[in-house]
């Protein structure tokens, strides 16, 4: 199943790589920029004045205004929205925000290991940066290495905060496949060396109380199946006046193996 998922994120890597992506030009970029980012100041005050649900109404309107090719102010956006729906305790869209926050960020900077095409070895590429300028044109081209490197910092930032919030939303809903995504989500985040003093409160002490709770969701959905289960072989079994309860299994201690035995009873 992970062999098979790992092969679904790469196709969908390759697939977003060869959507031809129309730009505007940089008048008309900046035009929408602008106008998305005065629809989320906007947003921002209402959330600040706990009206979550207009202000996720403010955030819909800038992520439409803005470019669909600039992830990272769609990542801001969508990590917005995650917010605002922890606040009105709809976990569920809690989630699946702060998901497509973080699937944006990871387009804009990979995080997952890529094989290498030749060697077919797993790893991340190291790129050395040459400055060929001198002079003037070299304290710009440096300039906008430090502008790289802001970002790059930026996105951590972003990326850490989405985490928490999608953590946050998935230890809410409950249930064994929530709770085991969210433990998974905290030890992200408990590597994470920029991470508030706070939010590492907050993730040491999911990590030491999610495996408890993860065992007792395990072992009741897993009760709760065998009894489906069980439920659906009785049917299938009262017709010839045999039940489940006729057929024991018992494990063999020197192999670890099980025999089935029939006990049909008085």
């Amino acid at each position: 199943m992970a062999e098979d998922a790992s092969k679904k994120d790469v196709k969908e890597d390759i697939l977003h790589s060869k959507i031809k992506v129309e730009h505007f030009s940089p008048e008309e970029e900046a035009s929408l920029l602008q106008e998305s980012n005065a629809q989320k100041a906007e947003a921002n005050k209402l959330f600040t004045s706990s009206r979550y649900s207009e202000a996720i109404g403010e955030y819909d309107k800038a992520l439409s205004s803005c470019p669909n090719y600039l992830e990272y102010e769609i990542a801001v956006l969508k990590s917005n929205i995650s917010a605002c729906h922890l606040k009105l305790e709809d976990w569920k869209a809690a989630v699946e925000s702060a998901t497509a926050a973080l699937d944006a960020l990871e387009r804009l900077q990979p995080t997952k290991a890529r094989k290498n095409t030749e060697t077919g070895e797993e790893g991340k590429e190291d790129i050395v940066v040459e400055i060929v300028g001198d002079g003037e044109d070299a304290e710009k081209e440096l300039a906008e290495l430090k502008l790289s490197d802001e970002r790059k910092e930026d996105i951590k930032r972003i990326r850490a905060k989405a985490l928490m919030r999608r953590a946050k939303g998935k230890m809410e809903q409950g249930g064994w496949g929530n709770l085991a995504g969210a433990e998974e989500d905290y030890k992200l985040l408990s590597k994470m060396p920029n991470l508030p003093v706070q939010d590492q409160k907050v993730v040491r002490g999911a990590l030491a109380t999610l495996p408890p709770r993860i065992n007792a969701a395990k072992d009741k959905e897993m009760g709760e199946m065998m009894g489906k289960l069980k439920e659906l072989g009785n049917g299938l079994l009262k017709p010839f006046g045999l039940s489940t309860d006729m057929f024991k299994m018992n494990q063999d201690p020197s192999t670890g193996g099980y025999n089935m035995s029939f006990d049909q009873g008085k």
